[in-house]
């Protein structure tokens, strides 16, 4: 069977994107052959009590800057013309409006987070708008998910490190994949930022920059690039 266009899509807040989110959406369009990975922050994100440090516009900004030192990523900003909190069932649906099959999407999340897919809006359905490639984060490893999850083990598939990528199913699956990845936090990048630390090899030097000039997370700003006053970059 001829493989379909792949489209893997990477949520988050982004506050800021950082080396570790690069490396991940990498890491699965390798390994699952997607033609192209959607980078898509959160506008209001449901499961965080506090809201994003930085305003949806820089974080966007700070997303295209990510993607913009090669042709492999994109930046998608389907959550942030709508109201309310971003929630992954809703960003599929209107993505599967415009075109994409669920066959076709793979939507990448945490091990961490995907231990809690049963708080997620609209669990079990979720699970059949788009596969979804589930990657290891700290302290949890995707492969032991099936133990932890065991009622969707069945439509677990681990995914080996072995060049081959996996054929299209007529039906989403959830991917497993290990996979060496930097033990960054975008909490971490601000508590440093905050105390005046280098947060160079953390994230992109284009964001960095950007960090710098608009004087976000509490980095002292330079004279250009102030922000105006409803959060919004100058140009």
């Amino acid at each position: 069977m001829t493989r379909g266009l792949r489209t893997g899509i990477l949520g988050g807040t982004f506050d800021p994107i950082h080396v570790g989110h690069l490396a991940v959406a990498a890491a699965a369009r390798r390994r699952l052959g997607l033609d192209r990975v959607w980078l898509t922050p959160a506008a209001v994100p449901p499961h965080r009590a506090a809201g994003p440090a930085a305003s949806a516009y820089h974080r966007f900004a700070m997303v295209a800057l990510a993607c913009s030192d090669g042709d492999a990523f994109d930046p998608c900003d389907i959550e942030l013309d709508r109201p309310g909190p971003s929630y992954t069932a809703d960003t599929l649906r209107r993505l599967q409006a415009s075109g994409p099959a669920a066959a076709g999407l793979f939507f990448l999340s945490g091990a961490d987070a995907f231990a809690e897919i049963a708080t997620w809006r609209d669990y079990p359905a979720v699970l059949s708008l788009a596969n979804f490639v589930v990657t290891s984060r700290p302290g949890l490893e995707a492969s032991g998910l099936p133990a932890r999850l065991p009622e969707l083990a069945p439509r677990m598939h681990v995914l080996a490190d072995n060049g081959e990528t996996p054929g299209d199913t007529p039906t989403p699956l959830i991917y497993l994949m290990d996979c060496p990845t930097p033990d960054v936090s975008s909490t971490d990048i601000r508590a440093r930022i905050r105390a005046g630390r280098t947060i160079a090899g953390l994230v992109p030097p284009t964001v960095d920059d950007y960090i710098r000039r608009h004087g976000l997370y509490g980095a002292s700003p330079v004279s250009d690039g102030a922000a105006g006053p409803d959060g919004r970059p100058f140009a």
